[in-house]
């Protein structure tokens, strides 16, 4: 190819060469093999110009076909994503004046195909390193040709998508932001004469409501003027934009729309019944957006008899939903891969009472009628009962609508009903056993979606129904919800039993113990199921067998209940291999075994244990070598082994003890410490830490290493990114500290200072990690006072206050042993801290610990007596209830 002259041309044989190998790719033909030429053309990489060509091609190659150009231009998007930093300056600039004229191409594919290579460039070095560009946007802009305004257009709009940033900044050499030269243009454009126009303008300014540069901000009047303008547009896609831009606002900077609240409020009430259905489903995020704003309810209040109406109808599925063709399919229809949903394990969590874990279904589509639900959900919530003389009496209608035809309008008023039933349940509750009368016959309705709705909803009362069953009709009926939903399980349609084990899986959280009378048959069903559902809904089987141990725990453990439940779970454990992705679900579903059995796990814990021993060993090797483990790395099979193993050493305490010592754990676990993926150093720091509680021999050979490791997660730096991993990190190390005493010499001075940097930042940072900070420093301050105690002032105050916020356990006792016995090394250390020692003090409702009981008095005693007249003054600042609790110490 040839060297860059001063103004680079191309030659003739490696242009043609180019074309063909592009015209061969995107060729329909099945005769050409594709890799070959991507092969090939990666070859052409090589050469410091191949991207030269690209441009050429695109830009200029008249005679080629626009698809060969387009594909030049989008193979130049893809290399220079990786190859621009790198390349010779003449081929940059090149390149860029070569983008530029063509702008205005005549051909639309070509200059969207420009318009992304451009917002590609300025993604890798700002506007600043294209000083030619912003002048040639603004020239289109201003030209009143449709060509070069659209060329123009598309570009912005992709820099406005990509790096809105980039034009709200500084940018040497130019008086003021690109923002303020490009916003009064866009709003220019909102009247333009052509859709595409004022639906690229209006987008482009729609990607700035949520960093609200302050150009935005000062024109907002100017912006809700152009919003109303364009309301009702012919096109449905800039309506479906202007809503986008009213829910946005309202999620962002609410008082924007304040002023005119109404006008918007009736405008989103006329969207949302609009005939196209993208634009109703962004008018119809808007009312739960309102909610969340905490805008004034009542201005919503009165439009609720308009709008609730909309929703429910609107809730009703639409001719074109695929759950519809979902729906018809028999559970003799093996699953295809991908009927399989993305699955994300979460990892162990040690003190994770605050951690949001709702299994949202993200892998279903959105669409009106779910989101009309979801509306309806929230508005229950904000109204509670007062939306019900509206619904109701239209729920009712809908629900005695008779015929084949009208199934989906009840199908729509159940799933009404189950969105209604947290947020209305005072007024619901007195009806709530006609309610759930009326329900049970349709789950056997012969309508799948009518039987899959009914399960939900009636989950969504299975709590209400439990706080019922004292009396013997609540008993009566919450007994025909559970064998109503274990029918259901074993359904011929695919559909009804995955939202009958899903039901399932929810009541089973909320009846907890109520279930153990009925442990027999509700372990029939589920194994029934095992043995029957597909790949897809096994998944779900697994959950809800873990979600039934989990609930009943130790009641699990006999004899005829582990007849029924583990051999078919052993037989499929022993089917799948190694590196089968359908060992997942069940790794977690042993796990929820092994915790709830306790010892009773230890019949089936040794090929249990060698197996998570081999998978994380497989991976391990597969992570360096795939060729030779035969198996593609996948992370996720090591966390959810060492969630297994932690389970195993929950369950079975110190009688993991034979497991583990003859294995190489100990060496893969320190490894796994040391990944580079957060949520592997999750798993692999509770698993420590449970070994520290149970097996603490174990670890020692290399104890050192694995206090080290766990000490680095608690920097400062590392934190913000991993909370959770710094939780486990920050647990484990307490629980190693307590077995091994003086060995955790070493780390304390580090990790104190860690620690103490974690507690005063204590509201910025997670309630679990605040808590298991104050507990480990407390631990070791009880091991090594004489480490802790002349740093103590900086921490006091903070410590005091979070050790206030635990709740009583041994956890507790040992920070306190800990407080109490810095104070002992350092008495005036704790002056300054002295009101927060004693409201800590105070949080305790009862010390059962003798021992530490007499520290705390000592403590509090030895104040007294070394502050001599000011005790009472320090007294006289705590507030009567801490007064009143720490009256016990006769202080």
């Amino acid at each position: 190819m040839a060297a860059t002259a001063a103004v680079w041309q191309p030659r003739e044989d490696g242009l043609a060469e180019i074309c063909a190998l592009l015209e061969q790719q995107i060729s329909p033909s099945s005769v050409v093999d594709k890799s070959q030429i991507w092969q090939q053309l990666q070859h052409f990489s090589q050469f410091p110009d191949f991207n030269n060509y690209l441009v050429f091609i695109l830009v200029r190659a008249e005679g080629k076909s626009i698809e060969v150009r387009q594909a030049a231009g989008l193979l130049l998007k893809n290399n220079l994503r990786g190859a621009y930093p790198s390349m010779v300056q003449e081929n940059q600039k090149y390149i860029k004046s070569e983008l530029l004229p063509c702008l205005g191409a005549a051909d639309r594919n070509i200059r969207t195909t420009v318009g992304t290579i451009i917002s590609v460039i300025v993604n890798i070095e700002g506007v600043s390193g294209w000083p030619e560009l912003l002048p040639a946007l603004v020239t289109c802009l201003d030209s009143n040709d449709l060509n070069h305004m659209d060329g123009a257009m598309d570009a912005l709009s992709k820099i406005c998508e990509d790096i809105p940033h980039v034009l709200d900044s500084e940018v040497p050499g130019l008086a003021e932001r690109p923002i303020n030269i490009f916003l009064p243009r866009l709003f220019q454009f909102f009247q333009s004469p052509h859709a595409s126009l004022r639906k690229l303008a209006l987008g482009s300014v729609n990607q700035y409501i949520i960093i609200m540069p302050a150009a935005l901000y000062h024109s907002m009047d100017k912006y809700l003027q152009g919003l109303f303008v364009l309301a009702n547009d012919p096109a449905a896609e800039v309506r479906k934009l202007v809503c986008a831009a009213f829910v946005h606002l309202t999620e962002v900077l609410p008082s924007s729309i304040e002023p005119h609240l109404r006008n918007v409020m009736e405008y989103m009430l006329q969207v949302n019944k609009d005939p196209d259905e993208e634009v109703s489903l962004e008018a119809c995020e808007f009312w739960s957006a309102y909610c969340d704003a905490q805008l004034p309810p009542e201005n919503l209040k009165e439009f609720l008899p308009r709008l609730i109406p909309v929703l429910l109808e609107n809730m009703a599925y639409a001719d074109d939903d695929e759950s519809l063709l979902d729906a018809e399919e028999d559970e003799s229809q093996p699953d295809r891969d991908q009927d399989l949903k993305p699955r994300f394990h979460t990892s162990r969590l040690h003190g994770s009472e605050d951690f949001d874990d709702d299994d949202d279904d993200s892998f279903n589509v959105w669409n009106l009628r779910k989101c009309s639900a979801a509306a309806i959900d929230v508005l229950s919530n904000v109204f509670n009962d007062e939306i019900l003389p509206t619904l109701m009496p239209l729920i009712q209608v809908k629900l005695s609508a008779s015929g084949d035809e009208a199934w989906k309008d009840r199908e729509a008023a159940v799933l009404a009903l189950g969105a209604i039933a947290e947020g209305c349940m005072n007024g619901l509750y007195p009806h709530l056993s006609q309610i759930t009368s009326f329900l049970l016959p349709l789950l056997d309705d012969k309508f799948p979606l009518i039987r899959s709705i009914s399960c939900w909803t009636l989950s969504r009362f299975g709590k209400y129904l439990i706080q019922e069953s004292g009396n013997p009709q609540g008993y009566e009926q919450f007994e025909k919800v559970l064998m109503g939903l274990l029918r259901r399980l074993l359904d011929t349609n695919k559909r009804v039993q995955e939202a009958a084990c899903s039901a399932f899986a929810t009541v089973e959280e909320d009846a907890a113990e109520e279930l153990v009378p009925h442990l027999g048959v509700i372990l029939q069903h589920l194994m029934c199921a095992f043995g029957k559902y597909q790949r897809r809904n096994l998944r779900i089987v697994y959950d809800a067998i873990g979600t039934l141990a989990d609930s009943v725990r130790g009641e699990l453990n006999k004899p005829a209940y582990l007849e029924i439940l583990m051999p078919p779970l052993v037989a499929k454990w022993q089917q799948l291999s190694n590196s089968d992705k359908d060992l997942f679900p069940l790794l977690e579903c042993f796990t929820s075994i092994s915790q709830a059995l306790g010892v009773g796990f230890a019949p089936f814990a040794q090929p249990v244990f060698q197996r998570c021993i081999d998978i994380i060993q497989l991976q391990q090797l597969a992570k360096v070598d795939p060729a030779s483990a035969g198996a593609q790395y996948d992370r996720e099979f090591i966390v959810c082994s060492l969630d297994l193993l932690s389970g195993l050493a929950e369950g079975l305490g110190s009688g993991i003890e034979s497991l583990v010592s003859q294995s190489n754990l100990r060496d893969l676990l320190l490894k796994c410490c040391m990944d580079e993926a957060p949520d592997v150093r999750q798993s692999a720091f509770a698993l420590m830490g449970d070994l520290a509680r149970v097996f603490p021999v174990y670890l020692q050979p290399r104890l050192l290493e694995f206090l080290e490791i766990a000490s680095q997660q608690l920097n400062a730096n590392l934190i913000r990114e991993n909370i959770s991993v710094a939780n486990n990190a920050c647990w484990a190390i307490g629980e190693l500290a307590v077995k091994v005493r003086q060995e955790v010499s070493p780390i304390v001075a580090n990790v104190v200072s860690s620690l103490g940097l974690i507690l005063q930042h204590g509201e910025g940072v997670n309630k679990a990690l605040v808590e298991n900070s104050a507990i480990t420093l407390g631990r070791l301050a009880w091991i090594r006072p004489d480490l802790v105690a002349p740093h103590m002032e900086h921490f006091m105050k903070p410590w005091c206050m979070a050790l206030s916020m635990v709740r009583d356990d041994i956890e507790k006792e040992d920070a306190f042993r800990g407080l109490c016995a810095v104070v002992k090394v350092n008495p005036s250390g704790g002056v300054s801290s002295l009101v927060f020692i004693c409201k800590a003090i105070a949080s305790w409702h009862e010390i059962r610990s003798e021992d530490v009981q007499n520290e705390v008095s000592q403590v509090l005693s030895g104040y007294k007596h070394m502050l001599g007249n000011s005790w009472a003054e320090c007294l006289s600042a705590l507030d009567p209830p801490v007064k009143e609790s720490l009256a016990r110490y006769q202080v």
